[in-house]
Formats: C-alpha cells, sequence, structure tokens
C-alpha cells in the first residue's frame, strides 16, 4: 500500500511542479521594441536659452471611448520631457502659470489605446483546459495585446504650432497561471515607453524651435494688385475721297 502510494505521489508531484513553473511563465512582445531612459537623447542649453513649459490639456481614450487620465501617466510623460533638458520649467495640467515670462511653450497631449483580450479565444481554451483537468494548461498558449498612440503639441509663444506623434503595440503571451494584473501593466509599460523614446527623439530634432533667441516666423505679407483694365483706343477711320475717270471731286 506505501508503495503504490509512493509511486503514484511521485507523477503527481512532477506535474504540480511542471504547472507551477511551465503553466505560470509569460513573455511579452513589443513593436518597435522599447528602450531604456538611458537612451534618450538630449541636449544641453544654457539658462537663458530655455523657456517655461505649460500642459494645456491631456485626452485619454480606450477602444475609442473618453477616459479620465491618470495623475501617474501626466508624471511619466512630464518626465520624459523633462530629460531632454529643453524646458526651465514644467507646469502640469491646472497649475499656475501667471508668474511666468511672456515666451512659453504649451503642450497638448492625446493617448488612443486600444485593448484586446482576446476572451472569447480565451475562454475556448479554457473549456479545453477545464475538461483535461489541468493537464494541457503548461502547454496552452494565451494572448493578450495592447496598443498606444500617443500625440503631443507644442505650441510655441509666437502660435508656431508642431506635432508629434509615436505608435508602439506588444502582445503578452501567457500560460493559464500567468494571467495576473502585473502582467497586464508590464506590457503597458513596455509599450508606452516606446512611444515616448520616439517622441523625445523627434522633440529633440526640433530644439532650435523652442530657444528664448529662436526668432518667429515671419509674417506672410498680403499684396494687393490691382489690375486696371486697359481701354482699348478706337482711331478714328479717315475716309479718303477717291477721284473716278470722268468724275469731279467734291
Amino acid at each position: 500500500m506505501t508503495a503504490n502510494f509512493f509511486w503514484w505521489s511521485v507523477p503527481c508531484l512532477a506535474g504540480f511542479v511542471m504547472c507551477n513553473t511551465i503553466g505560470c511563465s509569460r513573455w511579452i512582445d513589443v513593436k518597435p521594441p522599447s528602450a531604456g531612459p538611458q537612451e534618450h537623447i538630449f541636449r544641453s542649453l544654457p539658462g537663458n536659452e530655455r523657456v517655461p513649459l505649460v500642459m494645456d490639456s491631456f485626452q485619454l481614450s480606450r477602444n475609442g471611448a473618453p477616459q479620465e487620465p491618470s495623475i501617474e501617466a501626466e508624471r511619466r510623460i512630464l518626465n520624459s520631457i523633462q530629460e531632454t533638458s529643453l524646458f526651465s520649467t514644467l507646469v502640469p495640467r491646472g497649475g499656475k502659470s501667471d508668474s511666468l515670462d511672456e515666451k512659453i511653450v504649451s503642450v497638448r497631449i492625446t493617448v488612443d489605446e486600444t485593448i484586446e483580450p482576446h476572451s472569447g479565444l480565451s475562454a475556448l481554451k479554457g473549456i479545453a483546459i477545464g475538461g483535461s483537468m489541468f493537464l494541457f494548461s503548461p502547454f496552452i498558449e494565451l494572448t493578450y495585446d495592447y496598443a498606444a498612440k500617443v500625440g503631443l503639441e507644442f505650441e510655441r509663444w509666437d502660435g508656431n504650432i508642431r506635432r508629434y506623434d509615436a505608435r508602439s503595440f506588444g502582445t503578452v503571451h501567457y500560460k493559464l497561471f500567468g494571467a495576473t494584473p502585473v502582467m497586464i501593466d508590464e506590457l503597458k509599460g513596455h509599450v508606452t515607453e516606446a512611444c515616448l523614446v520616439d517622441l523625445m527623439k523627434q522633440l529633440v530634432r526640433d530644439t532650435d524651435l523652442y530657444m528664448a533667441s529662436s526668432a518667429s516666423s515671419p509674417a506672410l505679407s498680403i499684396r494687393t494688385v490691382i489690375i486696371k483694365s486697359r481701354t482699348p483706343t478706337i482711331a478714328a477711320s479717315v475716309l479718303s475721297i477717291v477721284r473716278t475717270a470722268g468724275g469731279s471731286t467734291e
């Protein structure tokens, strides 16, 4: 009896260990690949060339539905802009900007998120796992997709507007026991970081536009040209008197 229990306990223990090791695994694919903060490009500007940056608005939508952006997301974007060392002060949304100089740059942020948990496919795979009493759970792969488009619209003190856009998407592959809220947060973090790295590279390329000594765009002068129609000059025809044979000239 003891021997039978021993022989049955060995496979059960091996299966339990396999489910906890293989069944809990997960990995994330992000395109384009996210880069670390150390790869941010920045330029060192003199203090008198830096102007303040004020956040005007932050619009967030998820699967087309408007959402309330979190303070954490706002701070993350502002921190990425701060790492470029282009602006003297960063004023968050709703902050006081009355005491700032006349030369300020305002930014409007838009974030569009697309989430696809593949719930229908996950349900079918869950039925298969349940019917097999969890025997296939370490081998059946589930996926969760997340995509983001982040846009930054900068408006200079003279009305010059420049917009930057970046897109990224990723998929987390996981087994049954690896589905946790942490998994989704990791995926969103990698995708958002990839967008911010791309945006900061675009912003740094236009450093000269946001310097205090940057000249404003010359206004297009509109010239009014009056074209006068030329009145045709009609020359009076001179009637000549023709002398005919035998006739007299009158």
